[in-house]
């Protein structure tokens, strides 16, 4: 999935040491906004020190983020993880993508039907 926005608020990174191999980890949570008229934010994660460094966001980027959503339980409650694979700058010049769907147009103006029309194939 993916999700087009404007960089609104970084948090403090977390870190820790994992009890299953003892290896050291490192996360951050950023959080983006998009360009539609209603503007929805999203919280996402970026896990491991190297990708923090990687992805290198700053506060103002628009950027388009790429990630997959995971559940985990604890203590009997669900929570969702939203986590970043590749993050991507949008170019000045190119259109804004944001992640859910724009519907078409409305038409301008009716067609024009005139009564008795030659393509009018209705019986009625």
């Amino acid at each position: 999935m993916e999700f087009t926005g404007k960089i609104i608020a970084i948090l403090q990174p977390k870190g820790g040491v994992s009890k299953a191999t003892g290896n050291e980890w490192k996360a951050q949570e950023f959080v983006i906004e998009s360009h539609d008229q209603y503007p929805r934010k999203m919280c996402f994660e970026v896990f491991g020190a190297d990708k923090i460094d990687q992805f290198n966001i700053q506060m103002g980027e628009e950027l388009t983020v790429s990630f997959d959503i995971d559940s985990n339980q604890w203590q009997d409650r669900w929570f969702n993880r939203i986590r970043a694979w590749k993050v991507e700058r949008v170019s000045a010049g190119a259109p804004m993508a944001t992640g859910g769907s724009v519907p078409p147009a409305a038409p301008s103006a009716m067609p024009e039907f005139t009564p008795g029309d030659a393509k009018d194939d209705l019986p009625f």
